[in-house]
Parts: structure tokens; sequence; C-alpha cells
């Protein structure tokens, strides 16, 4: 590999506030996916309900929603920089009371929903703040690379913190919440180390129009509106993950490690994908390319419903996992070029909740159907939903389809 090939695909790298960025935000998806597991464990292994499990996410996402018009707002008015800083020593705090609560033999599940409501208000003002930092760190011409890398670090977390939790759990409850704690902390530190950046902040005082212009922005803007509904409807008809479980027990007869390797396949196609994407840019015809992304991951949806061979389900995975960041990466491309700074995280803020609810949403249109009709007939159905969402979408939105290159619109600054 040349130096100047190696050089482009770490551009993002070059700049010191992106560097202690990226890696604060690694070590956070980190310790979220370490204290995830250990928690979830605890709770099943305490109460024996699968509801329990549920209510895990629940708890961290209703926040999201119920914040919606005040997590954007304060990413927009403040520091970004800061309200990360702030958020990452909340998430050290919560891991200090579930260590404490392991410790002093009082884990149940109320204190523990309790935690993780607060916790899901720590993820709620993160989530904005942390995507609508990146932009302020590097220039326009690498923020797709940074985004890119961005997506890799989420999905490798997303992968290996499970099973380092896991790994972890083994010698003792107190050892993931601990280790959990120290990457917190150490994650707030380095963010707090990135040099203050230029940010366009939002001076009005606050009302409903300044409170809602993320939503009154994305309905005006087709391009991002078109990038964030059909993200949303994908997921939300294509999602397949909450029956794994199923087809690792009943379709594939695989046994609890087939679900290990069911689970991972999406999150390797998509790190790979992202680590390409990192090297290799989209140039041109990003917005065909969404919509062939999207295509793609229905086609794969659909191959993983209908196979009962474990390794053409697990390509289907892989596939899935790959066009999804395809998706991914044109779509946050677009959302944070195209977004005025001073909007960013009033936007940012409507995206999470939508793709919090797509895979929640999503998660119950598989379960729901599942029942009634069988986990393939779900899986299938989703992934034609989703290659009809895609046309469909690619009617309606033409402006999205014809984009072109992931650059800045004309006569739009975001610095």
């Amino acid at each position: 590999m040349s130096a100047v090939h190696t050089a482009h695909r770490f551009a993002a790298f070059r700049h010191v506030g992106y560097r202690r960025y990226f890696f604060s935000r690694f070590l956070a998806y980190f310790a979220v996916q370490i204290m995830s597991v250990s928690v979830g464990w605890q709770i099943y292994d305490l109460t024996r309900d699968p509801f329990a499990l549920g209510l895990i996410g629940l708890f961290q996402f209703l926040p999201s929603l119920a914040l919606i018009l005040v997590t954007g707002s304060v990413a927009d008015r403040y520091n970004r920089r800061v309200i990360m800083g702030l958020c990452m020593l909340v998430g050290t705090f919560c891991a200090a009371a579930l260590l404490m609560l392991t410790v002093t033999g009082s884990f149940s599940p109320w204190p523990v929903y309790a935690i993780l409501i607060v916790f899901g208000i720590e993820r709620a003002f993160l989530t904005p703040a942390a995507q609508s930092l990146a932009p302020n760190l590097v220039p326009a011409e690498h923020l797709p690379n940074a985004i890119a890398w961005n997506s890799s670090s989420w999905q490798t977390a997303t992968i290996v913190g499970p099973v380092a939790g896991g790994l972890i759990y083994g010698f003792g409850p107190t050892v993931p919440y601990t280790v959990s704690l120290c990457f917190f902390a150490a994650a707030a530190l380095m963010v707090l180390a990135v040099p203050k950046p230029a940010q366009r902040t939002l001076a009005s005082a606050q009302n409903w129009q300044t409170i809602t212009a993320g939503f009154r922005y994305i309905k005006a803007e087709k391009v991002v509106l078109g990038a964030i509904s059909l993200d949303l409807f994908a997921v939300l008809l294509g999602g397949a993950v909450a029956l794994m479980p199923v087809f690792a027990r009943d379709v594939l007869v695989l046994g609890p490690w087939g679900l290990g390797l069911l689970r991972a396949a999406p999150g390797v196609g998509a790190v790979g994908m992202a680590i390409w994407l990192a090297a290799h840019p989209i140039r041109n015809r990003a917005g065909l390319y969404m919509f062939i992304g999207v295509a793609l991951f229905g086609l794969a949806t659909i191959v993983f419903g209908l196979s009962a061979t474990a390794w053409i389900s697990i390509a289907a995975l892989v596939v899935m996992g790959a066009a999804d960041m395809i998706s991914v990466y044109v779509r946050e491309s677009l959302i944070a070029l195209w977004t005025p700074d001073e909007l960013r995280g009033r936007v940012n803020a409507v995206n999470a909740v939508f793709v919090g609810a797509s895979n929640e949403l999503g998660e119950f249109r598989a379960g729901t159907m599942a029942s009634g009709f069988g986990a393939v007939f779900a899986v299938v159905f989703g992934g034609l939903g989703t290659l009809l969402v895609s046309l469909l979408w690619a009617i309606s939105f033409p402006q999205l389809r014809r984009i072109d290159r992931l650059d800045v619109p004309e006569g739009r600054r975001t610095e």
C-alpha cells in the first residue's frame, strides 16, 4: 500500500482533535457494550423473566424520545465537547452505581432500571452532541472519511464489546462494571482534552420556533428527509436481529454458538465495508449507491429468511451488514454536510430517535409477525418490504437519487 493511499485512508486522523474524539467515543461505546451484557446477564439470572430483559432496552430508549426537543437544542447552544465530557462522567457514575449494588448484594431490577433511566438520559444528550461535533473537528473534504471511521469504531465495539463483556464477567460480576467505569472516565478525560473547535452556536432565545427548528429543517430539506425516512422504514421492515435466536435454534439448528456467529455476522460485514469506504470513499453517484445499499440489504434479508444452510445464512448476514453500512455512510455524510452547523444538534437528535425507534419498532414488528405467521415469513416479508421502500423512495425523492458527490451544497458553509 503506497504512502499516499495510506495517508488518504487515515485523512481524518491528521487532526489531533479528531484523534482524541475518535478514541474517546470508542472507549465509551466499548464500555456501554460491556455494561449492557453484564446487566442483562445479572437481571436474567435474578428474575428468569425475558420481559425483564425487554425493559432494559425500553428504559434506555424512552429518555431519547421524551427529551427530543431538549437534547438537540442543548447541543446547538452549548459546547459539544463539554457536553460529551459531562455525559461520559455521568456514564462513569452509572457504572459506579451498578458496581456498588453488586458489591453490597443489593442488585435488583428496579434500582437497576432507575440507573438505566439516568444512563438513557446521558445517552440522549450524548448522541446529538457527539454526532454534531465531528464536522467541527475536520475540514469538509475529510468528513466522509471521519464518518466511515466513526461507523467502524461503533461496529467494532458492537462486535467485540459483548464478547469481551462475557469473558470478563467470568471473573465475577464486579469486574465488568469496574472496567466500564475506567473506560468511561478515560473517555471523558480524552474528549475534554480535544482543542476547543469552532462552532456556530444558537444565539437566539429559546422559543417554540428554535426548539422545533430541527423538525422543520428536515421537513423542508428533501434530501435530508429522504435519507432519514429511507433508513427508518428500511430498518423497520428489514430488521431480523430479534428473530436470530429462533433461526439459530429451530431453523438452522446451530445452538448458542451459532447464535453468536449470526449476531456477529452483520457487524463483520459493516466493519469491513466501513474500512473499505475509509480507503475508497464514494466520489460519484452517492444517492444511487445509497438506494443500491438499501436494496441489497432487502435482498440479503430475503436470502437469510429462506436459507436452511448455516453458511449461506451467515454470508447473507455479512452482506446485510455491508449493505447497511453503505446506506449509513451516505446518510450520515449528507446529514453532516447538508445541515447548517447551528442546526446540527437538533437535526441529529431527531435522527437519533428515528434510528432508535426503527430498531425498537422493527423488532416488535418482526416478533409480532413471527408469532402469527412464523419467523421465515416475517423475515422474508420484511425483506420484500425493504425492496419496495427502496423503489418508492427512489421515485418520491428524486433529489436524493440524483445526489452525485458527498460535498457541501453550493453556497452553504458548514464551519
